[in-house]
């Protein structure tokens, strides 16, 4: 499956575990407020349970091969895995997915995404990725 619009992207979004994605996503936006694609990365990692494959390695494939075409290469790569062992992004993803499951904070709602979601997706659709 490939996602072709924020809107899609946002019905799998609240069809899963949203509340842990939102909080992963705070909390990468508190650490590097700058960096809008590490935090969507955050924001999306965790659709993979919504779009099938009962293993985690198939999960974060699949997620990554369906937010690729909407929201580019390095979203891919960081919600895939790649990137060598010492990745300081991967390891803040990763860090934050885990901190993101027990953390008590009010992370918002789903909606304060969407803007930064629908401007990604046009960034990367103007640069024909």
């Amino acid at each position: 499956m490939e996602l072709r619009s924020v809107e899609e992207l946002m019905d799998l979004l609240y069809a899963g575990r949203h509340q842990h994605a939102l909080r992963t996503a705070a909390l990468l936006r508190r650490s590097r407020p700058a960096d809008k694609e590490l935090q969507v990365a955050g924001l999306v990692h965790g659709i993979g349970p919504v779009l099938g494959p009962a293993d985690e390695a198939g999960r974060a494939r699949s997620t990554a091969e369906a937010v690729r075409p909407l929201l580019g290469e390095r979203v891919f790569r960081l919600v895939r895995g790649d990137g060598a062992p010492a990745d300081d992004d991967l390891l803040r993803l990763r860090q934050a997915a885990e901190e993101g499951r027990t953390a008590g904070f009010d992370a918002g709602v789903l909606e304060d995404w969407r803007t930064v979601l629908e401007l990604l997706a046009a960034r990367h659709s103007r640069l024909g990725a």
